[in-house]
């Protein structure tokens, strides 16, 4: 019984990674405001009913790579044994995912298309359910209830700014080092308290 479960949630992702691609493409070939979601479920192979089954908006699509890479660190973090310090458990998820999912090509591609205002709420919407998923995992690592104490939320926020701000100095000054160099310095910052 599980492996047609399996099957059907691999045809789900694909479809979902077709939309979001062809979303991408589109966009980056013509801009936000000249793609509209018919076009998009057309490159994809797909129905204009099946897009919408995935995502509300292109606009949705389009940031659904980010949304991506942002859950599979979330897993990588929740993954990581109970007893490792919550910074280290940090570390070794964002090394671990970082090289896989990050392509700096691809990046400055994306830079571009960010500017658009019509991304923007998607870009939030996207940005703070991921945070709200960490500050989940980070209460039960820690054993503190978000809704009730600061600190997951807080650690979340703090930590999924951090990252966007380490991608973006690496993309801006065409840093060459590896950006797992620059996540580490991250890191050790965060454990110093931002004292220098």
């Amino acid at each position: 019984m599980t492996r047609p479960a399996g099957l059907r949630e691999r045809k789900k992702l694909a479809t979902r990674t077709a939309l979001a691609d062809a979303a991408l493409r589109l966009c980056l070939e013509r801009g936000v405001d000249g793609v509209t979601v018919e076009q998009v479920a057309h490159e994809a192979g797909v129905s204009l009913r099946t897009f919408f089954n995935y995502f509300s908006s292109k606009e949705e699509a389009v940031v659904a790579g980010d949304v991506a890479t942002a859950e599979a660190f979330v897993r990588a973090f929740a993954d990581r044994p109970e007893e490792e310090p919550v910074l280290e458990a940090l570390r070794r998820a964002l090394v671990d995912i970082l090289p896989e999912h990050v392509d700096r090509a691809k990046l400055e591609q994306l830079r571009l298309l960010r500017r658009t205002p019509t991304l923007l709420p998607a870009q939030l919407a996207a940005f703070h359910a991921q945070e709200r998923a960490l500050a989940g995992v980070v209460g039960e690592r820690v054993g503190v209830d978000p809704a009730v104490d600061l600190y997951p939320m807080m650690f979340a926020a703090t930590v999924m700014a951090s990252v966007r701000v380490v991608v973006t100095q690496w993309l801006d000054t065409g840093d060459q080092r590896p950006l797992v160099d620059l996540v580490n310095t991250m890191i050790d910052q965060l454990a110093a308290g931002f004292r220098r």
